[in-house]
């Protein structure tokens, strides 16, 4: 029997599968979120970078332009942040919602963060806010039927529009 369909290939969500990149300690040691700022911002996907937090791309996006709001700090729970990360934390998230809205005409967001690996945290041990943009009729076949979503922009593109909106204090 042949196969009727054709393949959309995505190779690079492999390393996620395979949990590659994912800290292997509870420190900071080999934590993604803490190497992100070290970087150039091209290079770390950094759209902004506040006093005690930052806005990065997501590597594996849910949807198109979905940012993670990070404090710097290897902190994993929400509980543990200090008054002004949390607060950065709420004002960036406030802000990639008016810069994604500007850039892109996002309809809606999901906004959340997973506490725990049981929680659906994908990286448990340095908290991240989820900001993700949605439109209508962003749900289609591809990921109900197909498995796969569509991601009309690359990363680097999204993240240098984001940047470039940015209000700059």
């Amino acid at each position: 029997m042949t196969e009727r369909f054709d393949h959309l290939w995505s190779p690079h969500r492999m390393v996620y599968l395979r949990g590659e990149g994912r800290p292997t300690t509870p420190d900071a040691q080999d934590c993604p979120f803490c190497a992100a700022p070290a970087l150039e911002d091209a290079d770390g996907l950094v759209v902004h970078r506040g006093v005690t937090a930052y806005v990065v791309m997501n590597l594996y996006p849910y949807n198109a332009g979905h940012v993670l709001v990070c404090p710097y700090r290897h902190v994993a729970d929400y509980t543990d942040l200090t008054v002004r990360e949390r607060d950065e934390v709420a004002e960036l998230t406030q802000e990639a919602m008016r810069v994604i809205r500007t850039v892109s005409g996002a309809h809606g967001f999901n906004i959340g963060m997973n506490q725990g690996a049981l929680a659906g945290a994908g990286i448990a041990a340095h908290l991240h806010q989820h900001v993700v943009p949605r439109w209508g009729g962003d749900t289609n076949f591809m990921p109900v039927i197909g498995q796969t979503k569509v991601m009309p922009q690359l990363l680097e593109e999204t993240r240098r529009l984001f940047a470039e909106a940015w209000p700059h204090a």
